[in-house]
């Protein structure tokens, strides 16, 4: 089905909304399943964006969903180990430049290419009960809540593929999820993504565009991130809220007067912080190794 500057992809379960601007960027979103009815009043023009990593979760989604993966035996304990490390020194040493993000969307295009959307989904599903549901922050959760409660639609953003973005929503009884979108055939991933990464700018023309299409009023929005590397979404809407805010980010939050909120305590704080986005895709290369290794093994048994 198409509509001027809007496409609806359906492959099974998934229902990805796909929209270009005038640009040419591409942004993608996929709404969760309609809601129980209330008694609150909708507010059609105000919405909130949430970052996911370190926002609303301790840590990456994509390194948790790569945790239960390894422990279905997709990968060996070793392959994340290494991840994580390399995690660790992308964040310490701020090496997130374009060809890094050339380098993770790279990857992001290999770990997909062969998997059937349902099967992405149902492990999603599976992994959030077990390793990231207990790592929700409350606080943040609660913030989400609020909107809601004011008959506002809340989105999660996330650089994670659109689908466990849209699962996590949906477990937290949120609107939906934008994320990084990949082609589906057949309801297999062929391996290309649609449009970019959902990184940095590309979040801020994502919340624009589904502004457009939604009828939302960007001045009445608000937005809530961890990371500087946000601040293009930041920027985009009437509130921003720095929440478990990185250096920069806290720095650009009080020169700025946004609001912040900080959940973390002492040391614990400080463990939370890695893995985090800033080698978020490079995750999904060495998840795309312990896939191949696991197929070449079932092929060779």
């Amino acid at each position: 089905m198409r509509r001027p500057g809007r496409e609806v992809t359906v492959a099974g379960s998934r229902k990805v909304t796909v929209s270009t601007d005038a640009h040419g960027h591409t942004a993608g979103w996929s709404e969760t399943p309609a809601a129980p009815a209330t008694t609150v009043t909708p507010d059609p023009t105000a919405a909130a964006f949430f970052d996911v990593d370190n926002t609303m979760m301790q840590g990456a989604s994509i390194y948790w969903f790569a945790r239960g993966l390894a422990a279905r035996k997709y990968f060996t304990a070793g392959d994340l180990a290494r991840f994580a490390w390399q995690q660790a020194r992308f964040r310490l040493l701020a090496t997130e430049h374009a060809g890094d993000m050339s380098q993770a969307k790279e990857a992001a295009l290999a770990f997909v290419q062969g998997w059937r959307v349902d099967d992405m989904e149902r492990l999603a599903d599976e992994i959030f009960d077990e390793l990231m549901a207990p790592r929700i922050w409350a606080g943040t959760r609660r913030l989400a809540q609020r909107h809601l409660d004011a008959g506002e639609r809340v989105w999660l953003v996330s650089a994670a593929p659109v689908e466990i973005g849209r699962v996590i929503a949906a477990r937290l009884g949120l609107t939906g999820a934008i994320g990084t979108v990949a082609e589906v055939v057949d309801g297999a991933y062929t391996g290309r993504l649609v449009g970019d990464l959902m990184h940095g700018p590309a979040k801020a023309e994502a919340v624009t565009q589904l502004a457009a299409v939604e009828g939302l009023d960007l001045a009445r929005c608000a937005a809530y991130s961890d990371s500087a590397n946000d601040l293009p979404m930041l920027g985009a809407v009437g509130r921003a809220v720095a929440v478990n805010p990185d250096p920069a980010l806290l720095r650009q939050a009080r020169e700025r007067g946004w609001d912040v909120r900080d959940f973390r305590t002492g040391r614990r704080a400080v463990r939370i912080a890695v893995p985090s986005t800033a080698a978020a895709g490079l995750l999904a290369g060495a998840v795309t190794a312990g896939l191949a290794l696991h197929r070449r093994r079932h092929r060779e048994v």
